[in-house]
Protein backbone atom coordinates (compact mmCIF):
# COMPACT_ATOMS: atom_id res chain seq x y z
CA UNK A 1 0.00 0.00 0.00
CA UNK A 2 1.31 3.57 -0.98
CA UNK A 3 0.47 6.16 1.80
CA UNK A 4 1.46 9.07 0.65
CA UNK A 5 3.63 12.03 2.74
CA UNK A 6 1.62 14.31 5.30
CA UNK A 7 0.72 17.17 3.19
CA UNK A 8 0.32 20.98 4.69
CA UNK A 9 -3.32 22.20 5.02
CA UNK A 10 -5.29 22.88 2.39
CA UNK A 11 -7.26 26.33 1.90
CA UNK A 12 -8.98 28.02 -0.48
CA UNK A 13 -6.31 28.70 -2.97
CA UNK A 14 -6.91 28.57 -6.31
CA UNK A 15 -4.48 25.71 -6.82
CA UNK A 16 -5.49 22.26 -7.09
CA UNK A 17 -4.12 19.81 -4.87
CA UNK A 18 -3.88 16.24 -5.96
CA UNK A 19 -3.16 12.78 -4.31
CA UNK A 20 -2.80 9.14 -5.19
CA UNK A 21 -3.05 5.75 -3.96
CA UNK A 22 -1.99 2.02 -5.26
CA UNK A 23 -3.56 -0.49 -3.37
CA UNK A 24 -4.20 -4.09 -3.42
CA UNK A 25 -7.64 -5.39 -3.31
CA UNK A 26 -7.79 -5.79 0.38
CA UNK A 27 -10.89 -4.60 2.24
CA UNK A 28 -8.88 -3.42 5.44
CA UNK A 29 -6.58 -1.04 3.11
CA UNK A 30 -9.91 0.92 2.33
CA UNK A 31 -9.73 2.90 6.25
CA UNK A 32 -6.53 4.50 5.64
CA UNK A 33 -7.14 5.58 2.57
CA UNK A 34 -10.89 7.13 2.91
CA UNK A 35 -8.89 8.43 6.49
CA UNK A 36 -6.52 10.49 4.29
CA UNK A 37 -9.28 11.93 1.53
CA UNK A 38 -11.39 12.82 4.92
CA UNK A 39 -8.37 14.75 6.07
CA UNK A 40 -8.02 16.67 3.09
CA UNK A 41 -11.38 18.02 2.71
CA UNK A 42 -11.15 18.72 7.09
CA UNK A 43 -8.03 21.01 5.89
CA UNK A 44 -10.11 22.17 2.87
CA UNK A 45 -13.12 23.70 5.00
CA UNK A 46 -15.80 21.21 3.83
CA UNK A 47 -18.39 21.29 6.29
CA UNK A 48 -18.61 18.44 9.40
CA UNK A 49 -21.77 16.65 7.42
CA UNK A 50 -19.67 16.11 4.39
CA UNK A 51 -16.28 14.74 6.24
CA UNK A 52 -17.91 12.47 8.59
CA UNK A 53 -20.74 10.76 6.21
CA UNK A 54 -21.13 12.21 2.58
CA UNK A 55 -17.52 11.29 1.70
CA UNK A 56 -16.62 8.48 3.97
CA UNK A 57 -19.36 6.15 3.18
CA UNK A 58 -19.34 7.08 -0.76
CA UNK A 59 -15.17 6.61 -0.77
CA UNK A 60 -15.66 3.20 0.93
CA UNK A 61 -18.50 2.37 -0.99
CA UNK A 62 -16.32 2.59 -4.47
CA UNK A 63 -13.57 1.46 -3.18
CA UNK A 64 -15.40 -1.54 -1.95
CA UNK A 65 -16.88 -2.48 -5.14
CA UNK A 66 -13.90 -2.04 -6.88
CA UNK A 67 -12.11 -4.58 -4.92
CA UNK A 68 -14.86 -7.74 -4.88
CA UNK A 69 -16.65 -6.69 -8.07
CA UNK A 70 -14.40 -5.12 -10.51
CA UNK A 71 -11.19 -7.18 -9.37
CA UNK A 72 -13.27 -10.31 -8.38
CA UNK A 73 -11.62 -10.08 -4.48
CA UNK A 74 -7.97 -10.95 -6.38
CA UNK A 75 -5.50 -9.70 -4.19
CA UNK A 76 -3.22 -9.72 -6.86
CA UNK A 77 -5.59 -7.33 -8.44
CA UNK A 78 -4.80 -2.88 -7.81
CA UNK A 79 -7.04 0.18 -7.52
CA UNK A 80 -6.13 3.46 -7.68
CA UNK A 81 -7.53 6.08 -6.14
CA UNK A 82 -6.73 9.52 -7.32
CA UNK A 83 -7.89 12.47 -5.67
CA UNK A 84 -8.41 16.33 -6.57
CA UNK A 85 -9.67 19.23 -4.70
CA UNK A 86 -10.25 22.78 -5.29
CA UNK A 87 -11.56 25.49 -3.89
CA UNK A 88 -14.51 24.52 -5.69
CA UNK A 89 -15.11 20.19 -5.32
CA UNK A 90 -13.65 17.46 -4.55
CA UNK A 91 -13.16 14.73 -7.36
CA UNK A 92 -12.11 11.38 -6.84
CA UNK A 93 -11.37 8.67 -9.02
CA UNK A 94 -11.60 4.95 -8.22
CA UNK A 95 -9.95 2.78 -10.92
CA UNK A 96 -10.17 -1.31 -10.96
CA UNK A 97 -8.78 -3.45 -12.86
CA UNK A 98 -12.00 -5.05 -13.95
CA UNK A 99 -14.00 -4.40 -17.21
CA UNK A 100 -16.81 -2.30 -15.73
CA UNK A 101 -21.04 -2.03 -15.86
CA UNK A 102 -23.38 -0.06 -17.39
CA UNK A 103 -23.75 2.65 -14.32
CA UNK A 104 -27.05 4.25 -15.95
CA UNK A 105 -28.18 0.71 -16.29
CA UNK A 106 -28.17 0.26 -12.38
CA UNK A 107 -31.26 1.91 -10.66
CA UNK A 108 -31.22 0.78 -7.28
CA UNK A 109 -33.95 1.93 -5.14
CA UNK A 110 -34.97 1.68 -1.12
CA UNK A 111 -38.69 0.93 -2.80
CA UNK A 112 -37.81 -2.30 -4.04
CA UNK A 113 -39.26 -5.14 -2.12
CA UNK A 114 -36.24 -6.83 -1.18
CA UNK A 115 -33.86 -3.95 -0.33
CA UNK A 116 -33.87 -4.53 3.63
CA UNK A 117 -33.33 -8.35 2.69
CA UNK A 118 -30.52 -7.45 0.69
CA UNK A 119 -26.70 -8.34 1.77
CA UNK A 120 -25.25 -6.12 -0.57
CA UNK A 121 -26.21 -4.37 -3.82
CA UNK A 122 -26.37 -0.43 -2.06
CA UNK A 123 -23.50 0.65 -3.03
CA UNK A 124 -24.12 3.23 -6.06
CA UNK A 125 -27.52 4.13 -4.53
CA UNK A 126 -25.38 5.34 -1.53
CA UNK A 127 -23.13 6.98 -3.95
CA UNK A 128 -25.14 8.49 -5.95
CA UNK A 129 -27.42 9.85 -2.73
CA UNK A 130 -24.48 11.29 -0.85
CA UNK A 131 -22.41 12.70 -3.66
CA UNK A 132 -23.22 15.83 -6.03
CA UNK A 133 -22.13 13.33 -9.39
CA UNK A 134 -20.99 9.64 -9.92
CA UNK A 135 -20.15 9.09 -13.20
CA UNK A 136 -18.79 5.87 -14.88
CA UNK A 137 -15.34 5.67 -17.08
CA UNK A 138 -13.67 2.36 -18.97
CA UNK A 139 -12.78 -0.04 -19.03
CA UNK A 140 -9.99 1.84 -20.85
CA UNK A 141 -7.08 0.40 -23.51
CA UNK A 142 -5.38 -1.43 -20.64
CA UNK A 143 -9.23 -2.96 -19.15
CA UNK A 144 -9.81 -0.74 -16.63
CA UNK A 145 -13.11 0.94 -15.49
CA UNK A 146 -12.88 4.27 -13.02
CA UNK A 147 -15.84 5.28 -10.83
CA UNK A 148 -15.43 9.46 -10.30
CA UNK A 149 -17.57 10.89 -7.62
CA UNK A 150 -17.56 14.77 -7.37
CA UNK A 151 -18.85 16.66 -4.45
CA UNK A 152 -19.21 20.49 -4.39
CA UNK A 153 -17.59 22.51 -1.82
CA UNK A 154 -21.32 24.78 -1.46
Amino acid sequence: MTIPSAQPPVTDSPTPMTQRWTVASDLTLIEPVVGSIVALCVSAGFSARHCNLNVPVAVTEAMANAMLRGNRNEPSRMVQVSVKLDAERLCVDVTDEGVGFDLSALQQSPDEADWLEREDGRGVFLMRTLMDRVESAGPDAESRHCIRLMLHRT
